[in-house]
């Protein structure tokens, strides 16, 4: 049975199976009973706080039973949610604030904005205090659910507006992430990412259970501890924590029964071993940007996928979603012609918060039978199977350690910084072909030179920048050589790196 609505379905596994373990957080432990009840209690008094269709209320909480409950209260007042991550600095939080326009702030923190309402949730999530009256939204599933704050090139954050059915539509039955009551799905993202959506919906809408991994970075030992305390048996990697865990520990996955990975091109060498090691583990390898929630396209690997041309495959689209290769002349190509990867279908965000412009640019209507496209900007093709490869990017934007990353915005950060009067950031190739740190080059002015020391530098962007985006290497040049055609010298700057 599918929902539109991601509060509906989590309503519908309460009525259902009350009991069933739903939310696994340290000690807490909530059933579907409790945690919809405890959800109707808070959706009452956000609506009083002003919380209603039409808002996009932020949230800034820690990885908790309580940041789950808070999400769905809100999305039962028929409002949407932006959750922030407290590790990000002072000035990005300020900015994706004003950007939301909130009636009212869900937080703990106790240093916020004057201006602002603030609602702080319960601590106590006993049955006994879970008491509301509020109705749930039953509108249309087309409405916002949640936010997604991006890289952008102009150095301020895009927020993408996900709707219910973009989150919905992953699980429906017979697809590739068809979850059931029986899965334990570990929840590690952090909450303002896209992927946190897979890890606590997947299982909530679906009857399964959520268990909250408490530490900001996920290791192996906790992986593992996790499988074993509590039975996780299903969990998403980005492709570099994959790498590093196959590398380190590569027990740490007995237990599993899926493991989903991505966000990056996937290293054949730490595939092929992961199947040799565990073969009873089903490993998948899911593609999509956060324009498209979470996944646009799943593809189980076997063996003979990492002796593929361009790598382990990126599959076929998942339910509701259409993939397309189209040419310059925005034409379809025929299978094994590359071209770039577009998407449509229900997946689709509305756009970009507060972005028109740029909305109209990145999501286009084909003229030819008016589907609505987003272009991702990555380059692939179809194979004759209706399989679809990953070849490359069209521009900048790359993907570190398994984040999407616009070296312009870190370039924007750094060139408003005393003293510093040229800048380029470098994605830093690694072994495997994928990029996995980011350096900064600049040149200092002579009038100030305040910030030459680059690990000044570095703190600096510290603070304006959320960690993922903040350079690994910080080097001061005396200038930025250029190429014979003027461009700048990227492989030779690349190059005065230590090995």
């Amino acid at each position: 049975m599918g929902f539109g609505l991601i509060h509906q379905a989590v309503a519908h596994q309460a009525r259902m199976t009350p009991g069933a373990l739903a939310v696994v957080d340290g000690d807490i432990r909530l059933d579907y009973a409790t945690l919809d009840a405890a959800a109707d209690a808070w959706a009452t008094a956000l609506l009083a706080s002003g919380a209603g269709p039409g808002t996009l209320i932020p949230v800034l909480l820690p990885r908790s039973a309580r940041l789950y409950v808070a999400l769905l209260a809100i999305l039962k007042c028929g409002a949407g949610y932006a959750a922030l991550d407290p590790r990000w600095p002072r000035e990005r939080t300020d900015g994706v604030l004003a950007q939301l326009g909130a009636p009212v702030l869900v937080a703990d923190a106790e240093e916020l904005p004057e201006h602002w309402t603030v609602w702080r949730p319960p601590a106590d999530l006993s049955a006994r205090t879970c008491k509301g009256d509020s109705q749930a939204y039953v509108g249309p599933a087309d409405v916002p659910a949640s936010v997604f704050f991006t890289s952008g090139t102009s150095g301020t954050p895009k927020g993408v507006v996900s709707p219910h059915f973009a989150t919905t539509r992953l699980f429906m039955a017979d697809g590739p992430l068809d979850f059931g009551p029986s899965t334990v799905m570990l929840q590690a993202a952090p909450a303002a990412w896209d992927a946190f959506s897979l890890e606590l919906w997947g299982p909530l809408t679906t009857g399964g259970s959520c268990v909250t991994a408490a530490e900001d970075y996920l290791l192996p030992d906790t992986l593992r501890r996790l499988i074993d305390a509590h039975g996780v048996d299903t969990a998403w990697l980005t492709a570099s924590l994959f790498n590093l865990f196959t590398e380190i520990d590569p027990d740490c996955f007995r237990g599993l029964r899926r493991l989903y990975i991505g966000g990056e091109r996937l290293s054949t060498s730490h595939v092929g071993r992961f199947l040799g090691l565990h073969p009873g583990i089903r490993l998948f390898n899911g593609y999509g940007p956060v324009e498209s929630c979470v996944f646009a396209t799943v593809h189980p690997i076997a063996g003979p996928d990492c002796e593929a041309k361009y790598g382990v495959p990126i599959g076929r689209p998942v339910p509701g979603t259409g993939v397309h290769v189209l040419d310059e002349e925005g034409h379809e190509c025929p299978p094994d012609t590359v071209g770039e990867l577009c998407i449509s279908g229900a997946g689709l965000a509305q756009g970009y918060l507060g972005d028109p412009a740029l909305t109209a640019t990145r999501f286009q209507e084909r003229l030819a039978d008016a589907t609505r496209l987003y272009r991702t900007g990555d380059h692939g093709f179809r194979d004759a199977d209706g399989v679809f490869h990953f070849t490359g990017r069209a521009d900048r934007q790359v993907k570190v350690r398994g984040y999407r990353i616009e070296p312009e915005e870190i370039e924007a950060h750094a060139g408003r910084l005393p003293g510093v009067s040229h800048c380029v950031a470098i994605p830093v190739p690694g072994e495997l072909g994928n990029y996995d740190r980011l350096a900064l080059f600049y040149t200092t002015s002579g009038e100030d030179r305040s910030p030459t020391d680059p690990a000044l530098l570095r703190r600096s962007l510290g603070l304006r920048l959320p960690p993922h985006a903040v350079p690994d290497v910080v080097c001061r040049v005396d200038h930025l050589p250029v190429t014979a055609n003027g461009k700048i010298d990227r492989l030779g700057l690349l190059a005065t790196l230590a090995p």
